[in-house]
């Protein structure tokens, strides 16, 4: 019946989903499916955020209904960390709102700025949001590289003179989710002075800027001069601070897309759990021991990765930033597409992976791999990758995988 419904009909299939419904189905059936799938951290927040939590949660007075944008004390927080991590001032009142998770501050926003037959920019690959929420809203989306090279410029000057009507938004997200590129602050300045030009908003998705693994840290797009004039971030603690579950994001920058997402969402919420927020500002003001904790655990991580699927058979480009992998299938196996090479794999090694194509067509070719089962699985699901392989006649190396590294 669904079929009648106007937005239901502008949605295709999430191809992702039937990865993880096979992947549900093989777990209750009792098989050890290593899920290297779905960005969910296995790390727990930090005990004094959980002992906050908890000691507000104790209240009478905190079960009612919260603020909608936040409560003063987390925007104040959030405008705290911007300027201690990226030396950026923010007004807590009308440049900061809070949001249940990055994803719901999109797609709220895309509702509030957006009317059907707007064109939206948005990469492709991308997080699904980053185009589905505008298409909920009613936009058509123009797809633009994810690759910040000379071809992503000469995409967005395309777009802008081949495009009716003109491009009103553009979405972009460094260090990227799913491909885990990144860019420097020019790029952003070259970014900002394009937009004014254009007279584009720029929504930009930070979701993954403690996640750095080269040594430079993640630039945000409000460092530079007059991004507050054309562009919002948008940032999320479940990453940093390991609460994915607890929903809980910020929009932080131009006065005139946070008065409309604020004023959207008063229409939708009642703001997150009070205490969740308490939490959160125990987060942000207290110490920061585990952002460092998480960069290093996931860099580990990554180098295990790399090495042990690489003496599996399976080359995998180190990421430089965020949770992920980006891995292009083994070249034998190309020809199977993202999605059937991600079925194959959770159905003949156990391990579960997102198929590229549930980020968009240029994603076809690549599986994501997220970086959050420990060491030890993480090798185990090399030794099951390459049995699989072997299992092909695949050019998958004689050589120990558990070896140790020289």
């Amino acid at each position: 019946m669904d079929e009648q419904f106007y937005r239901m009909k502008r949605l295709p299939p999430y191809v992702i989903a039937e990865v993880n419904a096979m992947r549900h189905a093989a777990r209750q059936s009792g098989q050890d499916i290593i899920d290297l799938g779905m960005g969910n951290p296995d790390q727990p927040p930090p005990q004094h955020v959980i002992d906050k939590l908890c000691e507000v949660a104790a209240k009478p007075s905190a079960h009612g209904y919260s603020q909608s944008k936040g409560i003063p004390g987390l925007r104040r927080a959030q405008a705290e960390y911007y300027e201690r991590r990226f030396g950026v001032d923010l007004d807590p009142e009308s440049e900061v709102v809070v949001t249940m998770g990055s994803k719901e501050g999109l797609a709220s926003l895309a509702n509030a700025i957006t009317a059907p037959g707007d064109v939206v920019l948005a990469p492709n690959p991308s997080y699904p949001i980053h185009t589905f929420g505008f298409i909920i809203a009613g936009a058509t989306i123009r797809s633009i590289p994810t690759t910040p090279d000379e071809d992503y410029w000469r995409s967005l000057e395309s777009a802008m003179n081949f495009t009716v009507p003109r491009p009103s938004v553009l979405v972009v997200s460094y260090p990227s989710n799913p491909t885990a590129e990144t860019v420097d602050l020019a790029f952003y300045e070259r970014l900002v002075a394009w937009a004014k030009d254009n007279k584009v908003w720029v929504l930009s998705d930070l979701a993954y800027s403690e996640l750095y693994y080269d040594g430079e840290p993640t630039p945000s797009i409000m460092q530079v001069d007059g991004a507050k004039d054309i562009a919002v971030e948008f940032t999320s603690m479940s990453k940093t601070y390991s609460m994915a579950g607890w929903r809980m994001g910020f929009a932080v920058g131009n006065k005139h897309l946070i008065a409309a997402l604020t004023r959207v969402k008063s229409y939708l919420d009642y703001g997150a759990f009070t205490p969740i927020q308490a939490a959160a500002c125990a987060a942000l003001n207290g110490p920061q021991d585990i952002i460092e904790s998480n960069r290093n655990l996931y860099r580990k991580r990554r180098d295990v990765m790399v090495e042990a699927f690489g003496r599996a058979g399976w080359d995998i480009p180190p990421p430089a930033a965020s949770m992920f992998a980006w891995a292009p299938l083994p070249p034998s196996l190309a020809d199977m597409g993202s999605l059937e090479f991600s079925k194959q794999l959770l159905t003949e090694a156990q391990v579960a992976v997102a198929p590229g194509v549930g980020y968009g067509e240029e994603g076809e070719g690549f599986v994501r791999i997220a970086m959050v089962e420990n060491e030890q699985r993480l090798r185990q699901a090399a030794r099951n990758v390459k049995r699989y392989l072997t299992s092909l006649d695949i050019n998958a190396p004689g050589t120990d995988i558990n070896a140790p590294e020289t």
